[in-house]
Parts: C-alpha cells; structure tokens; sequence
C-alpha cells in the first residue's frame, strides 16, 4: 500500500464519527442481528449509525452467562440506557445498586460510573442504547431532570383503555436530550396502534410478545419477539397486531 493511500485511510478512519451512515427507517430482525463473541458475553448489534439528533446512535443487545460481568465499572462521554430483555441484571449506578428483571431500564447520564453484573444462576440479556447528541451536552439541564435512574418493571402500573393498555416508564429531558419519552403498549388483537402518523421525534418500538407488521412510509415489515423498528423524524407509521391475543412493545421517542 502506497503512503498516500495509507494516510488517506487513516484518516477518513479517524474521520468516520462524523460521517457515519445514517440508520434506515423500517424493521430490524432479532435472528439477523450479527454474533460478537466475547470472553465473558456475546454481542448482537441492531442499529449503528446516525439519525437527525445524534452524530452516534448504537443499539445492540448483550448476553451474559450466570455469574460474569461485561467490563469493570467504568464511565464514558456518551448517554446509556439499558432495557433488560430476560433475566436478571444487578446495576451500579454512582454507587447505588438494584437487580432489575425483565422489562425494567436504567439510563446513565455521561460521566456517571456504572456497571453491571449477572450475579444469578441463568443467563441475562439486555438491549443497550448509546447515542451522541448533534447539539452540545447540557449535564445541567439532565441532573436538572433528575440524573440517571433506574426503574424497575414490577413498580411501573399497568392502566388499561379500549385498546388494550399502557405502562407509563418515563418522559423527561436528559444530558443528551430536550424530551426522552418510553412507555410500553399492549395492543389488542387484530387492531392497529392508531392511524398512519408522523411527529418531529424519532422513535424506537422493541417487541416484547408476540408478532406485529408496521407501516412505516407505507410499506410494510413484519416484527416478532426481540426485533427492533425504528421511526426517523417525520416518518409516517403505524403498528397492526397480526397476533392470536394481545401483543406488547416498548415505544420511545427522542429529540
């Protein structure tokens, strides 16, 4: 390899944060997500890329055997938030600690330490979001909203409507965020979430139970337990329950 070649390369490497491939609207298949083997995990990444509001967006999921840790506790410059998918996950947050089950989440402000461990006897997995605002970080205005926190999904109520029903997990600004918005919907048989769509945030819907099509554009992609939608900005979309019985999903929405 010549040396202007060389150095080329290197430096559109060095470059690549910035001009990172921006992530496509639509459905992410679970059993597609790409295998990372490592010593004491597996790794599935989901979403890699950039979006409107974020230079960085990544979303892979991570599986740890009984009784391992990912990595020391450590703290970095971007935002975290974790769901977990099934297990259990002992999280430390700036020296606070809980074992979260399924469906709970825990979200890190940038430079708060943390760590995880799966101190039961079964494996855990647990999907994790990391994102760079385009806009500067504003630690005031997260700590301000309250810091980073954890919730777990026995404490978050269930209140049903015709539809079938929702849990209220949290809406709030963050370091990396004006408005982070999550809550978790359970939608009858046979019915859509609503009618075809767009607001200015962008969303994420994870499938926690049974199967479901989404409209996103208008076109149509078909989503079961662990797969992963995501809605650019103003992107027209609806969910249809295909299922026998209700279905279950996490929607969250950021801007």
């Amino acid at each position: 390899m010549n040396y202007c070649l060389s150095l080329t390369l290197c430096i559109l490497s060095s470059l690549s944060p910035l001009f990172a491939q921006t992530i496509e609207s639509k459905s992410y298949a679970w059993k597609e997500a790409p295998i990372t083997k490592k010593a004491s995990s597996e790794q599935r990444v989901i979403l890699d890329g950039s979006t409107t509001d974020f230079s960085q967006f990544k979303l892979h999921a991570t599986t740890l055997p009984a009784h391992q840790a990912p990595h020391p506790a450590h703290k970095h410059d971007d935002e975290e938030l974790i769901i977990i998918k099934e297990g259990e996950l002992t999280v430390t947050i700036a020296g606070k600690t809980k074992t979260l089950g399924a469906g709970s989440v825990a979200l890190m402000m940038p430079g708060d330490e943390h760590g995880f461990e799966n101190k039961s006897d079964a494996p855990v997995t647990y999907y994790v979001l990391r994102y760079t605002s385009k806009e500067p970080v504003n630690l005031e205005r997260g700590q301000k909203a309250g810091g980073s926190f954890m919730i777990d999904w026995k404490d978050v109520a269930f209140t049903p409507h015709d539809k079938g029903g929702i849990r209220r997990m949290f809406d709030r600004a963050t370091a990396m965020t004006k408005r982070f918005e999550m809550h978790v919907t359970t939608l009858n048989e046979g019915l859509w979430s609503h009618a075809p769509h767009t607001h200015r945030a962008a969303e994420i819907l994870l499938m926690v139970d049974k199967d479901s099509e989404e409209s996103v554009g208008g076109k149509m992609y078909q989503a079961t337990v662990g797969d992963v939608i995501y809605l650019e900005s103003n992107v027209p979309h609806a969910l249809h329950n295909t299922s026998k019985g209700s279905c279950m999903y996490f929607a969250f929405q950021f801007e």
